[in-house]
C-alpha cells in the first residue's frame, strides 16, 4: 500500500510550457491528502528558489538533489554541504573558464558567478526569482551545498574527476548540478521515510530528468513522465503521459491510488 509520494517539480509537477501546475495535478494532490497520504517534493531547486507551487502544502522537501531535506515548520532532516576543498577547486576552474556561468547555492541563498546570456535563458526557462551576482572570491566564503556550472558534457567529463568528493547529475542540457558525493534524490527519500516511519515499498515517485533516475529506481513504484528522456523512462516502472497531458492524475488513476 502506498503511503508516501515524491514529486519532482520542473517538468513533472510544473509544465515547462505554462510554468504552472496543471489543474488535474492540483486535484490529484488534494485527493491524496484527503486520503491521509504523505506528499513530498523532490527537486534540484534550493528552498530559496521554490517559487512555483502556489498554495499547495507538502509534508516535506528534498532539495538540492538530496543535499538538504526539511519537513514541517522548517525542521532540518538532513544537510550535507560540498567539502571546501572541492568548492575551491571548481572556482579555480571557473576562473579559468571565464565565460562559464555558475549558480552557487548556500543554505538559504542563491547567487550567480560569471553571468552571461545562458543565465538569462536559465532564469526565463524556470521562472526563477532574480538572482544576485557575486564574485568568485566572495562565493567561497561560506558553505556551499550545490554548484550548477554551465558545463558542456565534455567539460563535465574533464573536470568532475578533479572533484574528489563530489558527483553530478544533469536534468537540462546546458548545465549540471554538482553536490557532495552520496547525495541524491534516492538518499533524500531514505532520510525522509526514516523521519516519517514509512517503508520503502510504501513509496511512489514521479520524475522526468536525469537527476530523478535514482529516485525512480529506488521507490516502490517509479513513474516517468511522458516528456521524460528515454533513459529516464527506462529507469521507471511505469511511463505516464506528459505533465501537460494530465500525467500525474492518469498514473495515480492507473494504480488505483485515487
Amino acid at each position: 500500500m502506498i503511503k508516501a509520494l515524491f514529486f519532482d517539480i520542473d517538468g513533472t509537477l510544473v509544465s515547462f510550457n505554462t510554468h504552472t501546475i496543471p489543474q488535474s495535478s492540483i486535484n490529484a494532490l488534494t485527493e491524496l491528502r484527503s486520503k491521509g497520504l504523505k506528499i513530498f517534493i523532490s527537486t534540484g531547486r534550493p528552498r530559496v528558489a521554490i517559487n512555483n507551487l502556489g498554495n499547495l502544502f507538502f509534508d516535506g522537501y528534498i532539495t538540492m538533489n538530496g543535499s538538504y531535506c526539511y519537513g514541517e515548520n522548517n525542521e532540518v532532516i538532513y544537510r550535507s554541504p560540498i567539502p571546501q576543498q572541492d568548492v575551491e577547486t571548481i572556482f579555480r576552474i571557473l576562473s579559468a573558464e571565464k565565460d562559464c556561468p555558475c549558480v552557487v547555492v548556500r543554505e538559504n541563498q542563491m547567487f550567480i558567478c560569471n553571468p552571461n546570456a545562458q543565465i538569462d535563458e536559465f532564469i526565463r526557462l524556470l521562472k526563477f526569482p532574480q538572482v544576485p551576482v557575486i564574485s568568485i572570491e566572495e562565493a567561497t566564503k561560506e558553505e556551499v551545498f550545490q554548484l550548477s556550472p554551465f558545463f558542456s558534457l565534455e567539460q563535465e567529463q574533464k573536470y568532475l574527476p578533479l572533484l574528489a568528493h563530489c558527483e553530478s547529475s544533469r536534468w537540462y542540457p546546458t548545465f549540471t548540478d554538482i553536490v557532495c558525493k552520496g547525495n541524491s534524490k534516492q538518499l533524500g527519500m531514505d532520510k525522509i521515510i526514516e523521519r516519517f516511519g514509512i517503508k520503502l515499498e510504501e513509496t511512489m515517485s514521479f520524475g522526468d530528468g536525469g537527476n530523478d533516475i535514482s529516485m525512480l529506481r529506488h521507490a516502490g513504484i517509479g513513474v516517468a513522465m511522458g516528456n521524460a528522456t528515454q533513459q529516464v523512462k527506462e529507469s521507471a516502472d511505469y511511463v505516464t503521459d506528459s505533465v501537460d497531458e494530465d500525467g500525474i492524475w492518469n498514473a495515480l488513476k492507473h494504480f488505483g491510488i485515487i
